[in-house]
């Protein structure tokens, strides 16, 4: 296997385009990387397209990377067209990555691209149900049936409520009325999506289904408020703890130019947040965006050929793995895949100066860190209050603001995470810099599968290094 290095990486800044197509938001990313690279589209051997929502949303089920990049005048190349739910970006990196280390090509990219944001909201979050195994949703329900509050969880929320109407109140302002047009389309639209549900699933299921998700968010959510429960009840992680994540991590998307959220959230502000479900405010979760993001990857001889070696960071370790069908004390996937990455990259995790993380919510960043070693478990909590999270901290986890705050892309996530590691390794993240990085790490994990993700990618990348 050859050493393979990045050359490039580029994001938008996510949020909304509701007047871009797949293939704008594609050439916003693709011409910037390919201008950092020096390089031209015709130079590029194999590229790896993600995206998780254009055939359910617009419909455009098969050959989308084709569809978006020929209008960009990339044709004729290999284009494989990958779907890994929300690690879709960071798989088409590790495909990237391994046609370049296998030698079957020089110059590789990974492209992600993905528009989530839609008139019809319903019809949004329904997509996110696909990210579970549709065709068994049943047993998915039943192993999920405690996902319901318990009475001292209900008192515990019913605590919190009372204690924060007051500064919820002064904060949330009055929003627009909606007209009788608005209601109608709302309840068409719902009506929609319950009858295309009902059709996939059986309509026995559209009962049960009231009690993952409200439709004003993703099912995922409610699973990550179960996870999050539990952690509390075992280790006494508070709700405290999980707004520390939110809060930090608002602070560090005010510093990234490229993110959707750019503005400062309190930890009582968190706390005082709309929930989503319990313990999870809105501030906690990720909000639905759109977006793309791009890397270019290379062998060390065509880096020296370029002239690049001063910009290329290396790929220590990639690795991509699918969830195990175990019960819940088993190995978590996080854990087990990286330790995998930890021993390829010939390092600890004491030897990474920062990560990024799936942070779907502040809960998954908890869990994360303690799956990637760097606290124990059950500590996750306590370790993100101490500051150590934290720019400036012992070990910075999402200095990008995270899924959080950068925004959630779906397919293109992923590839912003990459975007990350390198420009901090570079050196060149301005206010947000991690001081002296040399080892990285990012963790992207996507869909749910029994007690874990369905996949999970981990990347360990370095400083550049080539003379």
């Amino acid at each position: 296997m050859r050493d393979v290095y990045v050359v490039a990486a580029h994001t938008i800044k996510f949020g909304k385009y509701l007047e871009k197509t797949i293939s704008e938001l594609s050439a916003m990313t693709v011409s910037p990387c390919l201008k950092e690279a020096g390089l031209d589209k015709k130079d590029i051997q194999a590229l790896w397209f993600s995206n998780s929502a254009w055939g359910e949303y617009k419909r455009q089920v098969c050959i989308r990377g084709q569809v978006a990049l020929r209008p960009l005048g990339i044709d004729a190349i290999p284009i494989t067209n990958l779907e890994n739910a929300c690690a879709g970006g960071s798989t088409a990196f590790h495909h990237a990555w391994m046609g370049v280390a296998s030698g079957m090509y020089d110059i590789t990219m990974a492209l992600g691209a993905e528009k989530i944001y839609d008139q019809n909201q319903a019809l949004v979050f329904s997509g996110f149900l696909t990210g579970l195994d549709v065709g068994n949703f049943g047993k998915t329900l039943e192993r999920l049936g405690d996902v319901a509050l318990s009475e001292n969880e209900k008192k515990a929320m019913a605590t919190h409520i009372e204690k924060y109407k007051g500064l919820a109140k002064q904060s949330s302002g009055k929003g627009r009325k909606k007209s009788f047009k608005d209601k109608f389309m709302a309840q068409r639209d719902a009506l929609v999506v319950a009858i295309r549900i009902g059709e996939t699933m059986g309509y026995d299921m559209l009962k049960k289904l009231r009690k993952l998700g409200s439709g004003d968010h993703s099912p995922f959510m409610d699973v990550y408020g179960y996870e999050a429960r539990q952690h509390m009840k075992k280790f006494g992680t508070t709700i405290e703890h999980l707004a520390a994540i939110a809060s930090k991590n608002h602070f560090h998307s005010s510093l990234n130019p490229n993110a959707q959220y750019q503005f400062l959230v309190s930890t009582e502000q968190v706390l005082a947040d709309r929930l989503v479900t319990w313990p999870l405010t809105r501030s906690m979760c990720a909000p639905i965006g759109d977006g793309a993001a791009s890397a270019i990857l290379c062998d060390e001889a065509t880096v020296r050929r370029l002239g690049l070696s001063g910009q290329a960071v290396k790929v220590r370790a990639s690795i991509l793995g699918s969830g195990m069908a175990r019960d819940r004390d088993g190995i978590d996937i996080g854990e087990r895949l990286s330790r995998l990455a930890y021993e390829k990259a010939g390092v600890g995790p004491a030897e990474i100066a920062f990560a990024e993380v799936h942070d779907a919510t502040a809960y998954g960043e908890l869990h994360q860190c303690e799956s990637l070693g760097f606290c124990r478990l059950g500590e996750g909590g306590r370790y993100a209050e101490s500051g150590a999270t934290k720019l400036g901290g012992k070990q910075p986890v999402n200095p990008s603001g995270g899924l959080e705050s950068r925004g959630h892309p779906i397919g293109a996530s992923g590839l912003a995470q990459i975007h990350e590691l390198v420009t901090q390794l570079r050196g060149a993240a301005g206010p947000r810099q991690v001081s002296g990085a040399k080892l990285a790490i990012a963790e992207n994990g996507g869909g749910a599968l029994g007690v874990e993700e369905a996949a999970m990618c981990i990347h360990i990348l370095e400083a550049p290094s080539l003379k």
